[in-house]
């Protein structure tokens, strides 16, 4: 006997919604899905149903010559479901479809990281791989249309820069606290929405913010970083402002953005686990350029040595220092056990490839493991 609730389960496509006189009772669902540059996209699509699982809703398509992902000759690009979460926008029973992007054959498209993730994940899902991704962001004035300004949205309305770093990271009151509204209303939105954000503050530079996702396990974190992305996205619509995850928006003395990426295994969280900790930095070290490959573009303005980084062309790891390539919180030193933090992803980096790279590297290094092993 079925136990799906009246409403709920499997989309009937054409054939549930051709027979009704109106579609007021219906489910809209947003499938989200990353583009060829790694930005999010979207479409809607009305279901006859809500689903449940990721298995009652349908696969569908989208234009891949658009988006940079398919010739114009061979253009049809397939949307898998893999996530569902609620939609703060729309709300009710409406929900946001995180899709991965797949050829008609069914490989990974141009631009889908997630399928090699899930490979490494599922590989080393004995070491329980937790991940925490601390996303920074910068808030930018309108620019013309199309285009991504390069006015920071805390600069003055004269073009001059405003006063130096200091008073701005975690800072309250006006000309302070430059788009807290931006901050606050994305936060309400993801916990809504059951994306795991834990946190936000404000950062150093002015109209520069932070949120943190997680703790997620395994491919979770790429999940739910990309669907926090787009609701800040959709969230900048509707406060006229625009968001930008490069990792050096201005130039001169103020900070970069980052991805300051938490990671820790099993072993990691247990009793003795700061050895563990600091056998991984150091095959970290052993292959930084393979890391520094996968933690983002443009990532070489923003590493450079000065403010809270570590030069892109040195490795060092340390306790408590936010100048090092990976910092060891103080925390886990003194209890030695806990977790590290990886400070060189970028902003724009994708999560899929970071937290690839690090259990990949931790797994061959460590344990000797590799996907054919």
């Amino acid at each position: 006997m079925s136990t799906a609730r009246p409403g709920y389960g499997k989309d009937a496509g054409g054939k549930g919604l051709g027979p009704r006189e109106q579609y007021t009772d219906c489910v809209v669902a947003e499938y989200v899905w990353i583009d060829a540059d790694g930005v999010p996209r979207s479409k809607t699509k009305t279901l006859s149903s809500k689903p449940v699982h990721c298995d009652d809703l349908p696969v569908w398509n989208f234009d891949g010559s658009s988006t940079g992902q398919a010739p114009g000759h061979d253009s049809e690009v397939l949307l898998v479901p893999c996530r569902i979460f609620k939609d703060p926008f729309r709300q009710g029973d409406n929900v946001l479809v995180l899709a991965e992007c797949v050829t008609p054959d069914m490989k990974p498209a141009k631009g889908n990281s997630r399928a090699t993730c899930v490979e490494w994940m599922n590989k080393f899902s004995d070491l329980e791989p937790w991940f925490g991704i601390e996303q920074e962001y910068t808030l930018m004035k309108p620019g013309k249309i199309g285009e991504q300004s390069n006015m920071p949205f805390g600069f003055n309305a004269d073009g001059t820069e405003p006063a130096a770093q200091g008073p701005y990271y975690c800072g309250a009151g006006a000309a302070v606290g430059i788009g807290r509204e931006v901050a606050d209303t994305h936060y309400a939105m993801c916990l809504y929405a059951g994306v795991k954000v834990a946190g936000i503050n404000a950062e150093v530079m002015p109209g520069q913010w932070e949120y943190q996702v997680g703790p997620c396990r395994g491919v979770e974190m790429g999940d739910h970083l990309v669907m926090s992305r787009y609701i800040m996205l959709r969230v900048s619509e509707l406060l006229d402002v625009q968001v930008t995850f490069e990792p050096k928006p201005r130039d001169g003395d103020w900070n970069g953005a980052g991805c300051h990426t938490n990671f820790s295994i099993a072993p990691m969280r247990q009793d003795g686990g700061l050895a563990v900790i600091e056998k991984t930095c150091q095959a970290f070290g052993n292959y930084a350029k393979e890391h520094i490959a996968e933690y983002g573009e443009g990532n070489e303005k923003r590493l450079t040595g000065e403010h809270e980084t570590c030069s892109i062309n040195e490795f060092k790891y340390g306790v408590a220092d936010r100048g090092a390539s990976i910092r060891i919180p103080r925390e886990t030193f003194l209890e030695k056990k806990g977790y590290m933090e990886d400070r060189r992803p970028a902003a724009n980096c994708d999560p899929y490839k970071v937290t690839r790279r690090m259990i990949q590297t931790t797994g061959e290094a460590l344990y000797g493991k590799t996907l054919d092993n």
